[in-house]
């Protein structure tokens, strides 16, 4: 992932017909612990309930509808939080290479 939408940001999903709106990024299921890049509500309702909250990767995104607000923070917290992203990313593939090496 290269890019993360600002929050606030309005998304209509592959395949959708109903309009969400970006509430957190990087978000983790805590059902199943599976990562996801973005949190969303209902558009324009916003949040009426946990059982109208969706999680979804960049690319099930079919239409960015609106940008939400970005400035200095926005790009000082989005660089940091991808920094720490690919940095696990390089972390787990050097465990995952060690573990293979020692299993030949």
């Amino acid at each position: 992932m290269d890019e993360l939408l600002p929050i606030g940001s309005i998304v209509l999903l592959n395949g959708g017909d109903k309009r969400l709106m970006i509430i957190g990024v990087v978000q983790i299921n805590p059902e199943d612990e599976e990562e996801y890049d973005y949190l969303a509500c209902l558009y324009p309702e916003g949040f009426v309930g946990p059982e109208h909250i969706y999680l979804f990767n960049h690319e099930d995104i079919e239409n960015v509808v609106a940008e939400g607000f970005t400035d200095d923070e926005h790009y000082e917290f989005r660089d940091k939080l991808l920094e720490v992203i690919y940095s696990t990313d390089a972390e787990e593939a050097e465990d995952k290479k060690e573990v293979e090496e020692a299993e030949h």
